[in-house]
């Protein structure tokens, strides 16, 4: 390993300048004293590598720092913020910095959820720190909360609100009536949904987010891959006014949880849309706000909340890692290793338990309800309501929700419910949680 020598004055390699990177550049810059005196040492910037040096930038970003030459300013650098996005070459650029013995500090959610167990190898091997509060809900500290602050619990349950793009479109079609493509437009004029927002609507963000709480409270390793994910690009006007109408809200979901019993021993993880009560905490999360709830044996239920994307919200979280590492650069200590000693395997979502809220066309006649429930029945899942509303001449619409149930049951159920002579169509199925 190339040790780095003692410096006074830590330097700092800035890997990206967008939205994120500008503002910890301008917290690097403005904040510079209380930052090394929250720190024990002054912290400079050595590099700040982008794809094009000659775009117009904010004023705060020195131009004589700016360079492309990412692995000259990785191999010069005490401390480095990936803020690049991407696998490569982040990934080798963060290899290579911890193996030097440099802190690293990462806002990388896809990276973490694919290679996270080859980087924490990389930083014990060096010794290195390794900081990634950014990577998971911005500005909301539940990364450090579950890795440290529960590192004396047992966690049972991760159920969260980690994606604030899709936060906001499903916020505006329950609240202003908008459907699914103008809520996204309106979410792309804010700045809160990418060009081309396919990670987001899809889930992909959210899991990858999921895969990194879920490997932090079970104390296993769990890949992107391992995470059950869809997204919210089927949700209709019609799915919010009968989710509206049983008393719900839609909220696209990323769940962890344990499963310890005769049936199964593992972690489930999922990311979907999915039905919760009106007096669920996590009803009231509005726009592109973010909220986990943790339950955790000895401190029950704990709800993080907080602005969950945006420039100034992230790049707080960045700083925080950054005074961090810092200091343990300054005084000594580590952040916490990689802890997997539960090596708890990746459940398939047949083995979670939930309900479902089922919509589905009918004809409108005798013994249909008789023949449904019948039908229900023989896959072993129960119906808590049914709710019947006609609609034109010699059909109608039921919605109906289940009592919790296998999914695998509940996926049996759907197939055999779709095969009746008297269902016209099964307009959409969703999950319900929170109950």
């Amino acid at each position: 390993m190339d040790t780095i020598a003692s410096e006074p004055v830590l330097r700092v390699a800035v890997l990206g300048c967008g939205t994120v990177g500008t503002e910890v550049v301008r917290g690097l810059r403005t904040q510079a004293e209380e930052l090394a005196a929250r720190s024990g040492t002054r912290m400079e910037i050595s590099a700040i590598i982008v794809r094009d040096t000659t775009l117009a930038r904010d004023p705060v970003v020195p131009t004589e720092l700016l360079g492309t030459d990412a692995r000259a300013a990785v191999e010069s650098a005490d401390l480095v913020v990936e803020l690049m996005g991407g696998i490569e070459p982040a990934r080798s650029l963060i290899v290579a910095a911890l193996r030097r013995g440099a802190g690293v500090v990462t806002a990388n959610k896809a990276l973490l959820a694919t290679h996270g167990p080859e980087l924490f190898e990389a930083a014990d091997a060096a010794e290195a720190d390794l900081f990634f509060e950014a990577a998971v809900a911005g500005a909301v500290p539940v990364v450090r909360g579950v890795r440290e602050s529960l590192a004396g619990d047992s966690i049972s349950r991760i159920v969260g609100i980690v994606n604030g793009t899709t936060n906001y479109i499903l916020d505006q079609m329950s609240t202003a009536g908008v459907d699914f493509d103008e809520a996204l437009a309106q979410a792309k004029a804010l700045g809160y949904a990418e060009a081309d927002p396919t990670a987001d609507v899809d889930g992909l963000d959210a899991a990858a987010k999921a895969a990194i709480l879920a490997s932090l409270a079970f104390h296993s390793r769990i890949h992107l891959d391992d995470v059950a994910v869809s997204g919210i690009r089927d949700i209709t006007p019609s799915d919010i006014a009968a989710a509206k109408h049983s008393g719900h809200v839609l909220k696209l979901l990323a769940i962890a949880e344990q499963r310890q019993d005769e049936t199964a021993r593992g972690v489930a993880v999922r990311v979907h849309p999915a039905l919760i009560p009106l007096d669920h905490p996590l009803a009231n999360v509005r726009e592109a706000y973010n909220a986990v709830l943790v339950q955790a044996e000895g401190a029950g239920t704990l709800m993080f909340y907080g602005a969950g994307a945006g420039g100034a919200p992230t790049a707080s979280a960045v700083l925080g890692d950054l005074v961090a590492a810092a200091r343990h650069r300054s005084t000594g200590g580590r952040a916490p290793a990689e802890s997997d000693y539960a090596a708890l395997r990746s459940l398939p979502a047949e083995y979670v338990q939930t309900r479902y809220q089922v919509r589905l066309e009918v004809r409108d006649r005798p013994g249909v309800l008789a023949t449904l429930a019948t039908t229900v029945s023989e896959q072993h899942v129960s119906v808590e309501t049914v709710r019947q509303t006609a609609t034109e001449e010699g059909q109608a619409t039921l919605v109906l929700i289940t009592h919790l149930a296998d999914e695998r049951a509940l996926q049996a159920m759907i197939e055999a419910v779709d095969r009746l002579e008297d269902v016209l169509r099964i307009s959409s199925v969703l999950r319900v949680e929170g109950h």
